[in-house]
């Protein structure tokens, strides 16, 4: 009994409950649509976080409509969740909309969806991971952002970024020996226009192993601890 009992405490010392009534300072811009619990610095009571995408509407053209994308990341304090990243403004995956000159068109079209926590670089400790696509005349580019936590500077970091041309997919896959990320998209070689990839449907695996990302095959561009220039 007593056995179960230091089990059960030990528990309870890992993924605690989310507190019943929340808030979130300053909320997110827009309409949310959607709300992710992510342990970025380890698993227990104070160290949840919350990553939430959010889109704001800017206007209509031709039966298209036009909105400014956010993701902002909070840690908790409390009942408080206080805003500790945002995109546009912290830095990626998303750039400022702005409007065309004399039209009613805004620049650049974005997407916004979180695809996941995963426990990409050790156990217990989770990353958020993003997916975005940027686009202006053409098909523009698709990213996929592993965001985690920097304990020597308390910010909110890329760890990874994978670019790609026109779409790229991302699905997290549990294994005994951690978690890693199932790649899917076009794959453009040296010479390939975006009309005509060399491949179109392409499948890469993302791993984090002996302290390095490792991409396999490598098809889809990495950018380590840092986002591409958009």
């Amino acid at each position: 009994m007593l056995a179960v009992a230091a089990l059960a405490g030990f528990a309870g010392l890992g993924r605690a409950a989310e507190p019943p009534h929340v808030t979130f300072v300053p909320k997110a811009p827009g309409t949310v649509t959607q709300s992710r619990l992510v342990y970025l610095s380890g698993e227990g009571m104070q160290s949840q976080w919350r990553g939430v995408a959010s889109k704001k509407y800017l206007g209509a053209s031709g039966g298209t409509k036009f909105y400014q994308w956010y993701l902002s990341i909070y840690a908790i304090d409390g009942s408080t969740y206080h805003l500790k990243y945002r995109s546009p403004g912290s830095g990626g995956p998303l750039d400022v909309v702005e409007e065309a000159p004399g039209s009613s068109m805004w620049f650049p079209m974005q997407d916004l969806s979180i695809v996941g926590a995963a426990e990409l670089m050790e156990p217990s400790v989770q990353q958020l991971v993003v997916h975005s696509h940027q686009t202006g005349a053409d098909c523009g580019t698709a990213h996929i952002s592993v965001l985690g936590y920097d304990n020597a500077s308390g910010k909110v970091v890329p760890e990874v970024v994978v670019d790609n041309g026109c779409e790229l997919q991302a699905k997290i896959v549990h294994g005994t020996h951690g978690d890693t990320l199932s790649l899917t998209g076009p794959y453009y070689g040296p010479k390939s226009a975006l009309c005509c990839p060399t491949k179109p449907k392409a499948t890469a695996t993302l791993a984090y192993r002996n302290g390095k990302w490792v991409e396999t095959p490598r098809y889809f561009d990495l950018y380590v601890k840092r986002f591409p220039a958009f």
